[in-house]
């Protein structure tokens, strides 16, 4: 069965260089992106029966934009005031930039990896004298922690945003060739919405193994997968499938 429109369960990209639109244009191909996930703050009254002290903590690891945002409103909200010499460890180079929202750069107290948390543990092993701070969501992969664990690292894991399920109801009666899911929440949103759910001719894409195992668990057909050799990203997986099966 050909494909004329594809759902990315993500947020639609912020410039029109996304490879979604080129796939779009090259295959006349509808592309609709729609959040099946989102994230909420934690409340400061909430945070508070973590009993965590921000100021206990000399360094914070960011991984991601969605960590920095919520670290600062936290610190806002509880009135905290972030001293210049708090050291800040980022997963990526990207992550760092984006820390000037909130403070002025300054590279000897900003660290970052290469994308990767294995990177960024190297950089951290140098300052194990420090007291980490963790802000994550609610549902967060373990691996940092056993990684922070294995290397001794004094830190603190400290939930300043949680993983919703979003308002699907709007998409009751719309139907696409192929959804694209990027982690196992997506599915769990997908049946929050619509418990009654059949997969028919729809082709479902995954991203990641555990991605993939979310939708097999769930009874689901994974028609669609990457990363894998020769298609290391989604956009590349769906254009392999998309040449595929529009050549009939």
């Amino acid at each position: 069965m050909k494909v004329k429109s594809i759902l990315v369960t993500q947020p639609k990209p912020e410039t029109d260089k996304s490879p979604y639109f080129d796939l779009a244009k090259k295959y006349t191909v509808k592309i609709d992106f729609r959040e099946f996930i989102h994230v909420e703050g934690v409340p400061a009254k909430d945070f508070r029966k973590e009993r965590v002290n921000i100021m206990d903590h000399g360094a914070v690891i960011m991984t991601s934009r969605n960590a920095v945002d919520h670290y600062f409103r936290m610190c806002s909200e509880m009135r905290v005031t972030v001293p210049d010499t708090m050291k800040y460890f980022c997963i990526s180079e990207s992550t760092a930039f984006y820390l000037q929202k909130y403070v002025q750069y300054r590279k000897r107290k900003i660290f970052h990896g290469k994308q990767t948390f294995m990177h960024l543990i190297d950089v951290i092993k140098k300052h194990k004298e420090e007291k980490f701070l963790y802000p994550c969501t609610d549902i967060h992969k373990e691996d940092i922690p056993e990684i922070l664990d294995k290397h001794n690292i004094q830190y603190t894991k400290a939930i300043l945003y949680k993983t919703v399920c979003s308002d699907l109801s709007d998409l009751d009666n719309v139907t696409y060739d192929v959804i694209v899911f990027f982690s196992p929440s997506g599915i769990t949103s997908l049946f929050k919405n619509f418990p009654k759910f059949k997969q028919n001719k729809t082709r479902l894409a995954a991203f990641g193994p555990t991605t993939a195992k979310a939708m097999v668990d769930a009874g689901l057909q994974v028609n669609i997968q990457a990363p894998k050799p020769g298609t290391p990203s989604m956009t590349m997986a769906l254009e392999e499938y998309i040449k595929e099966a529009n050549k009939k």
